[in-house]
């Protein structure tokens, strides 16, 4: 019996997705070259765009494979069970909680040839099982915790993911260890609300990076972190940890602070602008990024301005812009809704911006001098890897092997990444 994965969304599911390999290969079935027996899609909820590729891969997957058992997982079902259950062709439906029992509900589907649909609670245990290293990348990626207890306005995640709950040091270490022995240089440490680490634990989110430094990884950076969640005590803390990257991905969502109350979100401007000023402090040259939703309910042309203004007051290297998404069953969907064609010119105008403050940050690492961890091959002509703050980089004329890291000067940029030569 053969098996395929097809994952969608976060790295976490990448995570997850290759602890759902490891329990096929240990149940006796073999990783499909191209039709598979088994079809399963790890979801994603956070978006409707999100939920609408998960069937969209739900349904390829049955048309390219007709007679495989098809799978769908994830927080698609378990933020909406009902519409994942009973409106999809999947032959298996489950939530986050079941993903480790996938390999048994096959071999009983076999068996019956009865339709399954098992979403069942999410504990407030973390489940070690769930997840192991992805190591499919240049970087290998650790999932460190899970759940957020946050309740944004606007977000399904409490609902697909359910309370915080954290993967013990010692646990962070092991798969830390895997990673160096395999020949990963970088380590990602990744989870729903990464700031958020340790509550369960009476740890914070410096002993989960301690926890990788213990296990000699070269470099270890952090995924998208919540500004109210790294105070001053603990940027002291990072700032003694070997290795740490100077690269601090901080979701903003909004520069407005009227906006952010509606939202929610549990910091305003003053308080993101003072973790801003502190990881600059302690970390010179360091590259702040960040997530900003526009169009979000009841957002005037003014907050749309103020806005943009506070993330070119920031001045971030990098902004992901997202146009709001309803989701069913939050407190935002019940809101008064912007207008789609306001939110489209909203998100150009904020990419565009997005670009010229992206151009402003390479232009000050002109001359500057790095470390590049070089990826897999993307062209004959260039070596391209990412700097310690995430800067993408192009060697031409350079053929270094992949997990290389390179020390290179920035040499020029154009749109999108910088050009370097070896030192």
């Amino acid at each position: 019996m053969t098996y395929k994965v097809i994952t969608l969304g976060c790295k976490l599911n990448f995570c997850e997705s290759a602890a759902i390999e490891k329990s096929f290969e240990e149940s006796g079935f073999t990783k499909a070259e191209g039709k598979a027996n088994v079809c399963i899609v790890n979801s994603c909820a956070v978006t409707s765009t999100a939920v609408a590729k998960a069937r969209h891969a739900l349904s390829r997957a049955k048309r390219e494979n007709p007679n495989a058992v098809t799978v769908l997982c994830g927080c698609f079902p378990q933020s909406y069970p009902e519409e994942a259950g009973l409106k999809t062709g999947a032959d298996i439906v489950t939530g986050n909680a079941e993903k480790n029992r996938l390999p048994e509900l096959v071999k009983e589907f076999l068996k019956t040839r009865v339709k399954a649909v098992k979403i069942k609670p999410l504990s407030r245990e973390y489940d070690t099982e769930s997840a192991v290293p992805d190591e499919d990348r240049t970087r290998a990626f650790i999932k460190v915790e899970d759940g957020c207890d946050r309740f944004c306005s606007y977000c399904i995640i409490p609902t697909a993911r359910g309370r915080v709950r954290s993967l013990p040091p010692e646990k962070i270490t092991e798969q830390a260890l895997q990673c160096v022995e395999h020949g990963h240089n970088e380590i990602v440490l990744t989870g729903i609300n990464l700031g958020c680490y340790g509550q369960d634990l009476g740890s914070t989110l410096s002993d989960a990076v301690k926890a990788v430094e213990d296990a000699g990884a070269e470099r270890i950076r952090l995924s998208s972190l919540e500004p109210e969640m790294i105070t001053d005590e603990e940027i002291v803390k990072l700032q003694k940890i070997r290795g740490l990257c100077p690269h601090f991905h901080l979701s903003l969502q909004s520069g407005s602070d009227s906006v952010l109350k509606r939202m929610n979100r549990k910091y305003d401007k003053e308080q993101y602008r003072h973790v801003v000023e502190s990881l600059r402090g302690a970390f010179p040259n360091c590259a702040i990024t960040t997530d900003m939703i526009v169009g979000f309910p009841g957002e005037t042309d003014e907050e749309f301005i103020e806005s943009v203004e506070f993330a070119r007051e920031i001045g971030f290297a990098k902004i992901h812009v997202f146009p709001y998404s309803l989701r069913k069953g939050t407190v935002a969907a019940e809101m008064e809704q912007v207008h789609p064609n306001i939110k489209s010119d909203r998100v150009d105008m904020l990419t565009a911006a997005a670009v010229e403050l992206e151009q402003n940050f390479f232009e000050t690492m002109l001359g500057t001098e790095h470390t590049v961890l070089i990826e897999k091959p993307q062209s004959k002509e260039y070596s391209h890897g990412f700097t310690e703050s995430y800067i993408p980089v192009r060697i031409y004329g350079e053929e270094l092997p992949r997990h290389t890291l390179a020390d290179v000067r920035i040499t020029d940029y154009r749109d999108g990444y910088c050009i370097g030569v070896v030192i």
